[in-house]
């Protein structure tokens, strides 16, 4: 464990210290690496676990008979709704299985919301101003979908329970241009936090006086490392506090499976549900019926599932193990960084010193590791106090993770105690 404490130290031995930092950089700016930590990609070994998923197509027919080589099944077949179903603890009705991408079913939803309304409500496009509620850190391309449709966003803290919600609470009960919320509730992304059950019931039962919806991206719902968290029903939660209609939720197998050959779902109420299939008739004739059958085949049950997801979880715990470790001896008690201990999820969050994050992100890719860019978990890219940062450990090997994190915090080190020196001469 690191014995600096850098907030502690004198001018002087700030600059003893930075000459240190600048030798132990240019060793590792020397060794010409390249490694990619920018998003949270699976690992060609995670990868592998799945192949046998590409052998799985021995009938092309349903259990129903029905030929999934052909049109039709404009919601998913039969067999994957009762998979998901299980898994999730939602009733097949209120299902939608669609191809390989969750994001591309959650744009379509707001596109649709924006064209045609919400159940009977004015299309959000008819609106002077549509806006919605961004809980931040955040997930990335969340906040780019609403930027591309024009929608304001709203910066929401996280707190270790979930978003802050009396501030949530008091904006949708004064402004009627608030239309959603979006929400990565369980093993969020990029802190790991997860919603207690009192952040699910407030969000289920708050007073809005709009057309309010809440897009539930349940990403990591199964995406258990350490121990296994449990999230409380959002649907039962909201039909309890009488607002069925609230709630979009999604789910995927993209870092599960194969990232660009998985399945997506939509699951939303039966109100919900049928006027998101009416303009599906038009907008499709049914999503990739093969790679549902063959997922299902693969996967076979809810248990079935979470038998794959322990050997996922044996793949990812060393590189967490490897990331946490090296925050801890490297970064712990010097003052110059904090960070979330997930226990599940894809990505570790970490904070420097305010002002130390685009910093710190650009020493690292001088010196060959590309991070994700800092900003990026904030909405239009703006960390108001610079200074979060997603680690995402899953695609380097072991060896490579570990390079990369010893320089990491050598990064972090070296833009703080470089902010540290600055502060002390102005």
């Amino acid at each position: 464990m690191s014995s600096v404490r850098y907030t502690d130290l004198s001018i002087e031995q700030l600059l003893a210290c930075k000459q240190d930092l600048e030798q132990q950089y240019a060793g590792f700016a020397a060794r010409n690496l390249k490694l990619d930590m920018s998003r949270g990609k699976p690992a060609g070994s995670q990868l592998d676990l799945t192949n046998a998923v590409l052998d799985k197509l021995d009938t092309f027919k349903t259990e129903a008979g029905v030929d999934a080589r052909n049109y039709g099944g404009l919601d998913g077949i039969p067999e994957a709704k009762k998979l998901f179903s299980e898994l999730l603890s939602i009733p097949e009705e209120k299902l939608i299985i669609g191809g390989n991408s969750s994001l591309n079913m959650m744009y379509d939803t707001i596109v649709r919301f924006m064209l045609f309304g919400t159940c009977g409500a004015t299309p959000w496009c008819k609106l002077p101003k549509i806006k919605f509620l961004c809980p931040a850190p955040g997930y990335d391309r969340h906040f780019a979908i609403c930027e591309d449709l024009g929608i304001e966003m709203i910066t929401i803290p996280m707190h270790e329970d979930g978003p802050d919600m009396d501030m949530v609470e008091q904006l949708v009960a004064n402004d009627d241009s608030i239309k959603g919320i979006w929400c990565v509730p369980l093993y969020s992304n990029p802190q790991g936090i997860c919603y207690s059950d009192k952040v699910v019931e407030r969000l289920a039962s708050m007073k809005a006086v709009a057309d309010f919806r809440i897009f539930w991206d349940n990403a990591y719902g199964v995406h258990h490392i350490y121990s296994e968290e449990k999230l409380a029903d959002i649907f039962a939660a909201t039909e309890k506090a009488g607002n069925p209609d609230r709630v979009v939720y999604f789910f995927s197998t993209s870092k599960i499976t194969f990232p660009g050959a998985g399945v997506a779902l939509l699951a939303s109420s039966l109100n919900n549900v049928a006027e998101f299939k009416k303009h599906m008739t038009i907008q499709t004739i049914g999503p990739d019926k093969l790679n549902q059958l063959r997922t299902v085949k693969f996967l076979k049950n809810a248990e079935g599932v979470r038998a794959h997801m322990r050997k996922l979880a044996d793949e990812l715990k060393p590189k967490f193990d490897i990331v946490l470790n090296t925050l801890n001896k490297e970064l712990a008690d010097t003052g110059l960084a904090t960070w979330t201990n997930p226990k599940g999820g894809y990505f570790v969050a970490i904070d420097t010193l305010d002002n130390c994050a685009k910093e710190t992100v650009r020493l690292a890719k001088e010196a060959g590791v590309v991070m994700t860019g800092a900003g990026a978990t904030f909405p239009y890219k703006k960390d108001p106090r610079d200074r979060n940062i997603r680690i995402a450990p899953t695609y380097p090997t072991a060896a490579e993770l570990q390079t990369a994190m010893d320089l990491f915090c050598i990064c972090v080190k070296l833009a703080g105690v470089n902010q540290l020196i600055a502060q002390k001469k102005a």
